[in-house]
């Protein structure tokens, strides 16, 4: 029986790429998704793999959206916490709804799948988490101060988790993505993303693929003896 996994925020730019190598390995995948329907049913149709629609931020609905997973696909042995949002400005203009609904989802989703699926991992004794973190949650980034602390907090996670979950067979760890050709990159203006472009030493913008595949690889057999990491993929951008 194929393994089934979760990819939250899985039907588009990063989370589709997820979901597509996943699928690609063999694994049942179902794609969560916060609230584009007219995309999230486009996704189906191209891929065949099934979406749920359900906010990562809300404890209970995470709880019943795997829940919902599980009964329809069967009991999930993998999740990519892959959903985020961004909520950019300096301090001085953020609001707290600005701060708080980027830690309400970014970090709190984390949390949230991870309660909902960690126990079932343990008892079966086999699971893997992956958290999609950020090279600002490394580095830091001007304008990002919740987002930057989101996503620093799921490296913490991470590599707390990992502790947790490793006599079980769970592994958990993080991917940094750098910046990659997606919606959200190329909506930055044509002059601020040259100049971002121009800090990255291989000379160009990722690929979500290439995000994809070192996902793939944590959540194969072979990854097993890999837990507690954080793999930056940023060409070269910020050596951590």
């Amino acid at each position: 029986m194929s393994r089934v996994a979760i990819v939250t925020g899985g039907t588009r730019g990063i989370g589709e790429a997820i979901s597509l190598a996943l699928q690609e390995m063999g694994y049942t995948v179902a794609a969560n998704y916060g609230g584009n329907e007219e995309k999230a049913k486009a996704f189906t149709d191209k891929t065949g793999i099934a979406t749920f629609k359900w906010d990562v931020g809300d404890h209970q609905a995470c709880l019943d959206g795997c829940a919902a997973v599980a009964q329809a696909l069967g009991p999930i042995d993998i999740v990519v916490n892959n959903a985020g949002i961004t909520r950019d400005g300096v301090l001085a203009k953020m609001s707290f709804d600005d701060w708080n609904e980027v830690m309400r989802i970014n970090l709190g989703g984390c949390f949230n799948m991870s309660k909902a699926t960690f126990g079932g991992m343990r008892e079966r004794g086999w699971g893997r988490i992956v958290n999609i973190g950020s090279i600002n949650g490394q580095a830091g980034q001007y304008g990002q101060v919740n987002y930057a602390a989101a996503k620093s907090g799921i490296h913490g996670f991470t590599k707390a988790l990992a502790q947790e979950g490793a006599k079980s067979g769970i592994t958990v760890n993080a991917i940094a993505p750098g910046y990659i050709d997606t919606d959200m990159v190329a909506a930055v203006p044509a002059a601020v993303l040259e100049k971002i472009v121009a800090k990255i030493p291989v000379g160009r913008l990722g690929q979500a693929s290439e995000i994809a595949r070192g996902v793939a690889f944590f959540c194969s057999e072979e990854g097993g003896f890999v837990t507690g990491s954080t793999l930056s993929i940023n060409g070269g951008q910020h050596m951590y």
